[in-house]
């Protein structure tokens, strides 16, 4: 039976690609794309969430959300991922409208009259999830677990201590992280090591319209290298269908809301802490080459 789920993105070049999985991978049933401000604002994220539905012209309803964070300001990531947030691939232009609900009161209605438990995917900051809980409190007893990009137990990639999406808004994700759902810490840990090789971006060119649109796109990332490129969201769909390839290790993790470490994701690694309870499993290790084969296996696949 395929896997119910709602992704809450901010496409974002990584999570064009993790769309582009859910959206077509056959054990993956995605049932509503919500987006937010993040790697660019959210009517950016929106129209591109649109983009990529249309590529595939699935019918998956995308419905908008916060425009910024609860309390911080907001802060894009347009450096990393362009000004449009997804650059580099001509997309059509006839593009289908996003509902008329809003993001949390859609993430509400699809929970609620869902036939069984959802997983939520969020893969950019965590507004709409946290403003959710903080409405619709009921929802949590409808959700299997939470599976997140973002967070880490070491260096971050905003500051030295915080990773983006938990960075952006911090006092979301402490809501989401105190919600006693569990959750599935997809951090910096295993994404900076399951780097899509420069071999695979190669093969992704030549193997269809979906590998020629995702290789456009991902050769605009700020942070492509010689070593290759991190596709931190993609590594949530990666979790959800090969839990096998990733090491994980269950902890409590608190999250830092001010003060020189805000954003910062501080994991009780020893154990010390909360009298031995734990409210996530953190993932800690990937097998990179499985990642990179199942990558491209996944959009070989793809018709289109």
């Amino acid at each position: 039976m395929a896997i119910k789920i709602i992704m809450d993105s901010d496409p974002g070049i990584d999570d064009a690609a993790a769309l582009t999985m859910a959206l077509n991978d056959p054990q993956v049933d995605l049932k509503l794309i919500t987006t937010v401000a993040g790697n660019v604002t959210v009517d950016k994220t929106t129209k591109n969430a649109l983009k990529i539905v249309r590529f595939f012209n699935k019918d998956v309803p995308v419905a908008a959300g916060a425009k910024q964070p609860l309390i911080k300001k907001f802060e894009d990531a347009a450096r990393i991922h362009g000004e449009s947030g997804m650059p580099g691939y001509d997309f059509p232009k006839d593009l289908p409208k996003p509902i008329n609900e809003t993001a949390v009161e859609a993430l509400h209605d699809v929970i609620m009259n869902s036939d069984g438990k959802i997983t939520l995917v969020p893969t950019g900051t965590y507004t709409n999830v946290a403003l959710l809980f903080s409405e619709y409190p009921e929802v949590k007893d409808h959700i299997e677990k939470i599976v997140a990009m973002g967070g880490s137990l070491g260096m971050g990639n905003m500051t030295s201590a915080a990773e983006f999406n938990i960075f952006t808004d911090p006092d979301a994700a402490k809501i989401v992280y105190k919600s006693s759902i569990p959750i599935v810490m997809v951090g910096l840990d295993i994404t900076t090591k399951a780097l899509l090789t420069p071999e695979s971006l190669n093969k992704l060119e030549y193997m269809n319209k979906t590998g020629k649109m995702l290789h456009d796109i991902i050769i605009h990332d700020g942070e492509n290298s010689d070593f290759g490129v991190a596709m931190h969201d993609v590594n949530t769909i990666f979790y959800l269908l090969h839990p096998e390839a990733i090491t994980t290790k269950d902890m409590w993790v608190d999250i830092v809301t001010d003060g020189p470490a805000i954003g910062e994701t501080v994991g009780d690694i020893r154990g010390a802490y909360h009298d031995g309870k734990t409210n996530a499993k953190v993932c800690v290790d990937i097998d990179a080459a499985a990642f990179n084969s199942w990558f491209i296996d996944e959009v070989s696949r793809i018709n289109k």
